[in-house]
């Protein structure tokens, strides 16, 4: 069964997120598809790949998408690193150096909490889509993968992150 979580705000509507591979490859874009499968290979046979596994030149695709989140443990925190140009035309400015709590883009910060916990937590990609109203007020789509970077495959030190977002409606 898909990992689905429910948006507790309103007990009925489930909160669109994912964690199921199949679930993500038959929703998501092919852009977003193509991310994972770069993650994927990176990682090899281990739970996740490290940042230096990662190359800036092959990732030249997905740069305008993407963000890189420092996790910083004992307490938790979650600071942008690294913040594409479309995340920030659709924010409206750049959160590079803030934390997620302060800058979060979601349905609330619970739910993005959430997203990142599972990232880190358990070692898992999370897929999450929906409508959101962009800084310009308009509704916009969006998809969003998180994926779990480590530099000894057991702690989450950094997370990964694609963002497709669709024309304004």
């Amino acid at each position: 069964m898909p990992d689905i979580a429910v948006n507790p705000s309103s007990h009925t509507q489930p909160y669109a997120r994912t964690t199921d591979r199949a679930l993500f490859l038959s929703k998501a874009l092919l852009s977003t598809q193509r991310f994972y499968h770069y993650w994927e290979a990176k990682r090899g046979n281990r739970k996740m790949p490290s940042r230096r596994d990662i190359d800036p030149y092959e990732m030249k695709p997905w740069l305008a998408g993407m963000q890189l989140v420092d996790v910083f443990h004992d307490p938790r925190r979650l600071v942008y690193r690294l913040v594409g140009q479309v995340d920030v035309d659709f924010r409206g400015y750049n959160p590079t150096g803030r934390t997620v709590e302060e800058c979060f883009i979601g349905q609330c910060l619970t739910e993005t909490l959430t997203n990142y916990d599972i990232v880190i937590s358990r070692h898992k990609f999370v897929y999450d889509f929906a409508d959101y109203v962009s800084a310009s007020g308009l509704i916009r789509s969006q998809e969003c993968i998180l994926l779990p970077l480590s530099d000894d495959d057991r702690v989450v030190n950094m997370v990964m992150t694609f963002a497709e977002v669709e024309p304004a409606r």
